[in-house]
């Protein structure tokens, strides 16, 4: 077996990616009450670090010494091994459907990575990576904390992250469509500003205050590949007969507008300030 056949056996073709399914029997983290009960957990933590280093009138940011740096490495290879391991798997899928799809269904592969049919359950390879991609998210949420011990505002943050959690176990539960193309766009993008956090961490030369430039770029490719996504998705669903997990689809619609809203006006007030 050569070194890419045996990548792709065990990010594609492993029993454990082809026979996985979503359910709590099966699935840490999988019911509604562990949803609800880690996102208020990780709130309440947040802000009682918040609160602790400012009743300690705590100005300056906490040492955390290599802690920033391990956990932007860990981030950065996660995201890699979730864009590579669902890049694959697609592509899978792809390859093992295409014969259903011009006999019966006339599906095509973009049609079918926007807008999965009625009736599609969330079990095989790419919901197998979309369960790794939200287990990641509980890995991103150590960054708040880290923020907050570095003195830097963490609402935002919170607000994200538990955005991001929700967002990902409705994915799951409801057999979301367009959520490959949204996730490859996630962890590209994370896998490329980690990467650069962690370069830029460990002290290796890169351009002088570019950093900020390369999280803004990777925020607006994401956004616009995101709404794309959307609107190719509505178009589908309306035009082609329907696609799976709607309900799911506006909720996050709305989550996110919610979410921008307060961003814009934090931002606001910024300026305001400044």
């Amino acid at each position: 077996m050569t070194a890419c056949g045996g990548i792709t056996y065990w990010l594609a073709e492993h029993q454990a990616v082809v026979g996985f399914r979503w359910s709590p029997a099966h699935s840490w983290g999988s019911t509604w009450s562990f949803l609800v009960s880690s996102v208020a957990v990780y709130a309440l933590l947040a802000a009682t670090f918040e609160a602790l280093l400012r009743l300690l009138r705590r100005t300056r940011p906490v040492p955390l010494g290599p802690l920033p740096v391990l956990h932007s490495l860990a981030m950065a290879l996660a995201s890699a091994a979730i864009f590579l391991g669902l890049l694959l798997s697609a592509a899978a899928e792809i390859r093992d459907a295409r014969w259903y799809w011009r006999g019966r269904s006339g599906t095509t592969p973009l049609r079918w990575l926007l807008c999965f049919p009625p009736g599609t359950r969330s079990s095989g390879r790419v919901f197998f990576w979309s369960y790794a991609f939200y287990l990641s998210r509980f890995l991103h949420l150590l960054g708040t904390f880290l923020s907050v011990l570095r003195r830097r505002a963490a609402l935002a943050g919170v607000l994200r992250h538990s955005a991001l959690i929700c967002m990902s176990f409705l994915w799951l539960e409801f057999s979301q469509s367009f959520q490959v193309i949204a996730i490859l766009a996630f962890t590209l993008a994370h896998t490329i500003v980690f990467g650069y956090r962690f370069w830029a961490g460990v002290g290796l030369p890169v351009v002088a205050r570019k950093g900020a430039a390369v999280v803004l770029g990777c925020k607006v490719a994401l956004t616009g590949c995101n709404a794309a996504c959307h609107l190719g998705f509505v178009l589908l669903h309306f035009a082609k007969g329907g696609c799976n997990g709607i309900g799911a689809w506006v909720f996050n619609s709305v989550l996110n507008s919610a979410l921008l809203l307060c961003y814009l006006k934090m931002e606001a007030r910024k300026k305001k300030g400044d």
